[in-house]
C-alpha cells in the first residue's frame, strides 16, 4: 500500500490542488517501511490525480480539497482522508494504525461564503463545523474529530 500526503515543511499542506510536493509512504504488513518527498513539478488540481496514480498511491491525506479533485481521486480508485492537519509522519502513522479521522466534507471552496459546515477558510471566514483550518481555526475548536487533533469532523471513511 502507498499513502500520499500533501507536504510542506513536514506538515500536511492545506490546499490539495496547490500542493507542490507529496510525501509518499510505502506500507508493508501494517508497517511504514519507506517514505520519500516527491515534487509535483508544477502540476495542480485535476492533473494531480494522474500524478498520484503514477506514484502508485492507494490513499491520499490532505487538508482542504475541492469537489472536482475529490471526483478525480475517486475515479482513480484512491481513498481520500481530507481535513487533516499536523505532521505528515504522524498522520500517515495514524492511518496505518486505523486512528486517522477523515472529514469527508472538507471541501476547499475559495469563493464560498459563511462556511457553515464546509470550506477551507482561505478568505478568513469563521468556521462553524468543519474546514481545513488554514487560518488557525479549529485547534481545539469547532468540528474536531479524533486522532490527536489532526482529523476534522465526523470521520467519513
Amino acid at each position: 500500500m502507498k499513502i500520499a500526503v500533501t507536504y510542506a515543511d513536514g506538515q500536511v499542506f492545506q490546499h490539495f490542488g496547490k500542493s507542490e510536493a507529496f510525501k509518499i509512504y510505502t506500507v508493508e504488513d501494517g508497517v511504514i517501511t519507506a517514505s520519500e518527498v516527491v515534487s509535483t513539478n508544477g502540476q495542480g488540481h485535476g492533473a494531480l490525480g494522474e500524478f498520484l496514480k503514477a506514484q502508485g498511491a492507494d490513499a491520499v491525506i490532505c487538508g482542504g480539497i475541492g469537489a472536482g479533485a475529490q471526483d478525480v481521486l475517486q475515479q482513480a480508485g484512491i481513498r481520500l482522508y481530507a481535513g487533516v492537519e499536523g505532521s505528515c509522519d504522524e498522520a500517515a502513522a495514524d492511518l496505518v494504525a486505523d486512528k486517522l479521522v477523515s472529514q469527508s466534507a472538507a471541501t476547499c471552496d475559495h469563493h464560498g461564503h459563511g462556511h457553515h459546515g464546509e470550506g477551507c477558510g482561505h478568505h478568513g471566514q469563521e468556521h462553524h463545523g468543519e474546514g481545513c483550518g488554514m487560518h488557525g481555526h479549529g485547534q481545539g475548536g469547532h468540528g474536531m474529530g479524533q486522532g490527536k487533533g489532526r482529523g476534522m469532523g465526523r470521520g467519513g471513511r
